[in-house]
């Protein structure tokens, strides 16, 4: 059994394949998986990934599932991981060349310890250059919640116990498909922490011109997934701006997500009657 699976979802993205598997090969270490959700992709994804798989260079399992999006295919990634570790290698990013011997060697140091629940990194847009400039504050040990508290803002690359996120799968909610991945990651910072290596081991793009736009669709397409990351933000941030803020979102996304959600999720009264000032300018601006 491998140590590590490097899990990559992809939908129509034939073309940017190569990338990743590329750094996937050319890795210093090679105690990995590769383990590929196709999300009901329509082009020549499968018979790409045959042709790594014929090459023999590295492990390779690969399922092709109905198109439900990313949050889906990140669960039947985790159901379907053998290794004790897992970290998501998006199609249009690629590791460094040394990242899963990094990955290894930090975990080395903190996995006897039952409430560490994996590592947080870097994202870079080179080998040495980190994303947006944001270096992690000088701390040990953090939560991605506790990273915002602190005022961090940039990308992240996470590597989990797999035990840890087959007990904290993404919610499948019916006509939506995206959860913001940090509804999972605030729910394990509440039990665990992740153990900071300050060193970059993915290697993305910068953000395309549009990106606002696409994340504006995203929110307002799936209003319970952003409905139930914004009641754990306000009820797990300390009293602040900042909680104040997220108590406003949720009663904003409150109007529109599935009642079965809010009902066994709601926000505590007094994040209300905190919420309601910010909801109602929220409101006027036509803004979630």
């Amino acid at each position: 059994m491998a140590a590590l699976t490097v899990f990559t979802p992809t939908y129509n993205r034939a073309g940017l394949l190569q990338r990743v598997y590329d750094s996937l090969a050319e890795q210093t270490n090679h105690d990995f998986e590769w383990l590929i959700v196709d999300d009901g992709s329509t082009d020549s994804t499968e018979s790409v990934v045959k042709r790594f798989i014929a090459e023999n260079k590295i492990e390779i399992h690969y399922f092709h599932r109905e198109n439900g999006g990313k949050m889906r295919s990140h669960n039947d990634g985790v159901k379907n991981a053998a290794s004790p570790l897992f970290v998501c290698l998006d199609s249009d990013d690629c590791f460094t060349k040394t990242a899963v011997d990094d990955i290894l060697n930090a975990w080395k140091k903190c996995r006897e310890d039952k409430k560490c629940a994996g590592i947080v990194a870097h994202k870079g847009v080179s080998e040495t250059e980190i994303l947006y400039n944001e270096e992690f504050p000088e701390v040990e040990k953090t939560s991605l919640l506790d990273l915002r508290i602190r005022g961090f803002n940039g990308e992240t690359t996470l590597v989990f116990r797999t035990e840890v996120l087959k007990d904290n799968l993404f919610p499948e909610i019916d006509y939506e498909k995206y959860v913001p991945e940090d509804y999972v990651y605030d729910l394990i910072g509440q039990k665990y922490y992740l153990k900071v290596l300050p060193k970059i081991l993915t290697i993305c793009e910068l953000v395309e011109e549009g990106y606002t736009a696409k994340v504006d669709e995203l929110r307002w397409n799936n209003p319970t997934a952003w409905y139930l990351y914004y009641v754990n933000r306000a009820k797990f941030t300390p009293w602040s701006a900042l909680k104040l803020k997220y108590a406003a979102h949720c009663l904003r996304f409150a109007l529109m997500a599935e009642s079965d959600y809010k009902q066994k999720n709601r926000l505590p009264f007094l994040l209300i009657l905190a919420g309601v000032p910010g909801f109602l300018l929220l409101s006027l601006r036509r803004k979630l």
